[in-house]
C-alpha cells in the first residue's frame, strides 16, 4: 500500500504550496481521499477530504478559502493548493483513503482520514 505526499517544504508566511499524493499504486478500491496534518506536540488534524463518486470537498475552518483539493482522476493524483500559509499550518501532512463504503462519506465530511496513509511531506511556515 503506497500513498506518498509530494511538493512540501519551507515557504514564508503569506506563501503558497502544492501537495501531490499519487494513489496509482494502491490497490484497494476507496471512496474518498484527502489530507491531514500533524504538528508536533499536537493531535493529528483532518484538513479536506475529497468524496469521489459526487465530488464533494471538504476542508477543516482553519484551511478553508485558503486550501483546494483537487484530483487528476486519469492519473490518480490528488492535490492540496495551499495559498496564504501561516505559521500554524507548520506539520508534516499526509494523504489518506477511506475504503470502507458504508462510513467513507461520514468520515469525509467529518475529516476523519484514518484507513489508510502513507509517507508524510513537511510543510514549514516561517519567516
Amino acid at each position: 500500500v503506497q500513498l506518498q505526499a509530494y511538493g512540501g517544504g519551507l515557504v514564508q508566511p503569506g506563501g503558497s504550496l502544492r501537495l501531490s499524493c499519487a494513489a496509482s499504486v494502491f490497490t484497494l478500491d476507496y471512496f474518498a481521499i484527502g489530507w491531514f496534518r500533524q504538528a508536533p506536540g499536537k493531535e493529528r488534524e483532518g484538513v479536506s477530504c475529497l468524496f469521489l463518486s459526487d465530488g464533494s470537498t471538504y476542508y477543516a475552518d482553519s484551511v478553508k478559502g485558503r486550501f483546494t483539493i483537487s484530483s487528476d482522476n486519469v492519473q490518480n493524483t490528488v492535490f492540496l493548493q495551499m495559498n496564504s500559509l501561516k505559521p500554524e499550518d507548520t506539520a508534516v501532512y499526509y494523504c489518506a483513503v477511506l475504503t470502507q463504503y458504508s462510513s467513507s462519506w461520514y468520515k469525509c465530511v467529518h475529516l476523519n482520514l484514518g484507513d489508510y496513509w502513507g509517507q508524510g511531506t513537511q510543510v514549514t511556515v516561517s519567516s
